[in-house]
């Protein structure tokens, strides 16, 4: 059974596991899975946080599996390249924004997780809080020997 907090609903988030990634291959069966756990998913977003905090858009960009997708929070344009996630950074980090965590689901496969919920984002150059969904789907990659974001959509929270 999945950890649920803060009221998100667990089927909502196994539909969204089953429905599977569109332009993803298959994953290849291999003698063991990658491990870790809710505390490491948690990390794996802490060190996403801490790109964002370096300022440097190739820095958060490196956090991000090639062929991944990012559905970003300010911009409706998918962001499919380096390049555009990229673009997508360089102005997203002129308001020093930093995030974190208010709720979330996570659930955990063989060398693939998901973590869905709310975060808020903290924008230092204004003080202003946007309240924000979020889905981030981490995938081992043995080449780099490390966890990368596969995709990530994020979307402000609406009203009511």
């Amino acid at each position: 059974m999945l950890p649920i907090r803060g009221g998100l609903a667990a089927g909502a988030l196994l539909a969204v596991a089953g429905a599977g990634l569109a332009g993803c291959a298959p994953a290849q069966p291999t003698a063991a899975c990658a491990p870790i756990d809710e505390a490491g998913v948690h990390r794996l977003f802490d060190e996403w946080d801490a790109a964002l905090q370096t300022g440097d858009p190739h820095v958060v960009v490196a956090r991000y599996a090639e062929g991944s997708i990012l559905l970003p929070t300010l911009s409706g344009t998918p962001r499919l390249t380096p390049e555009s996630k990229i673009d997508y950074f360089e102005h997203f980090l002129e308001n020093e924004p930093s995030g974190a965590i208010d709720d979330d689901v996570v659930s955990i496969g063989c060398d693939f997780a998901i973590d869905t919920g709310n975060y808020t984002f903290t924008f230092g150059t204004t003080s202003e809080r946007v309240p924000a969904r979020f889905t981030f789907v981490y995938e081992w990659d043995p080449r780099a020997g490390e966890w990368l974001i596969a995709s990530h959509h994020s979307s402000a929270t609406p009203e009511g």
